[in-house]
Formats: structure tokens, sequence, C-alpha cells
């Protein structure tokens, strides 16, 4: 399969899964909250194909993180029923999926910040790109802390899933902490991958 197969495999299952997603979700309200940053994300990279494309490690990563959030807005991130299994099966005090959405928020982030400072010869120096990369990934985390916040504010208890705090009063903080390790992660674990693609990219 050439790259453009894939990338339209991507976003063809990425738009079943959508589909799926929305038949009898457990709140439409929620549904809406959650899925909206995906539909936006594959918005923006579909008009901008035409004129740039990026590694397909970003692109597989955006795909990942879409289906976490789909899946987060069908079920709600305090009853998705694997991780509802693991908290029954092995005695956890809650259900971490959304943990991992949070890790999530800070593993995808870190490379499509990279592959937008490197691409663009915005950051020079290896320890200052890990550094800034890092920061941007926070970043977001805490805006996103900030729009759970609002949007409670706002629609009072009809929130409480979106926010799935289940009784945690460090919730807010767990969050952008676990954005941080993913940050992290992603940057120790995937650089020298996606320092590959981009230079494959960069020949083609």
């Amino acid at each position: 399969m050439t790259p453009k197969h894939w990338h339209l495999a991507l976003l063809g299952t990425f738009l079943l899964i959508l589909l799926w997603s929305a038949i009898h979700p457990r709140s439409y309200f929620i549904w809406n909250l959650e899925v909206f940053p995906a539909i936006i994300g594959v918005i923006v990279l579909v008009a901008i194909y035409p004129k740039v494309k990026l590694t397909m490690l970003v692109y597989c990563l955006i795909w990942l993180h879409a289906l976490v959030l789909i899946l987060g807005g069908h079920w709600t991130y305090a009853e998705m029923p694997l991780f509802n299994w693991l908290r029954d099966e092995f005695g956890l005090a809650r259900n971490y999926y959304d943990r991992l959405g949070h890790v999530m928020q800070g593993f995808v982030p870190a490379i499509i910040a990279r592959e937008v400072f490197l691409r663009n010869k915005i950051v020079n120096g290896r320890d200052w790109l890990f550094f800034i990369v890092t920061c941007v990934c926070l970043a977001i985390s805490a805006f996103y802390e900030f729009i759970e916040w609002w949007v409670a504010v706002s629609s009072g208890t009809a929130a409480d899933d979106f926010l799935a705090t289940q009784g945690d009063v460090w919730d807010t903080q767990w969050d952008m902490f676990m954005a941080l390790c993913g940050a992290i992660a992603s940057q120790l674990l995937l650089a020298r991958w996606h320092g590959r693609q981009l230079a494959s990219l960069r020949s083609r």
C-alpha cells in the first residue's frame, strides 16, 4: 500500500468508528464534548492535506488518540466497560480510562509539536526541543482543564460525566501529571523513529 492508501484507510476507519459511537451513546451531550476535538483535528488534517503531508507516525498517533476520545464519548471516561472490568477484577479505586486519555493528551501532541518545530526549524538543539515540546503539552493539558471547568460552570451537574473526577479531589492535578508523563515518554520512546520518518519525508 502506498502512503496515500494508508491515509485513506486511517480516515475511513475513523469515520466508521465515529459513526458507530454516535449510535446510542450514554449521553449525546458528553459524546459531543468528547469527540469534538477529534472531528476538528481530522477536518484540519484533510484541509491541509493537499499542501502538507505529515509523517505516518503522526497520522497513526492521531488516529489512536481519536479512538480514545471516541470511545470515551460513547461510554464516558468513567464507565468504559473494559476499564470497569479491570477495576472490578483487580480491586482498583476507579475506572482508569480517564488516566489513559490524559496520557494520550501528552503522548500524541508531543510528536505533533516535535514535527512542527523540526520541519519549520523553530527550535535548535535537542535539549531545548525536548523541553519546549514538553511545555507545549503541559499548556495543552492545562487549557483542556480550563475547558472542563467552563463546561462544568455553564452546565452544572450535567458535566459530571465529562469531568470524570470519580470523587478524586486531585483529579485535575493527576490529569496534568499524566499528560506530562505521556509527553516525556513519547519523546523518549519515539524520537529516533520520528527522526527517521522525517528524513524519509524530506527525501521524497
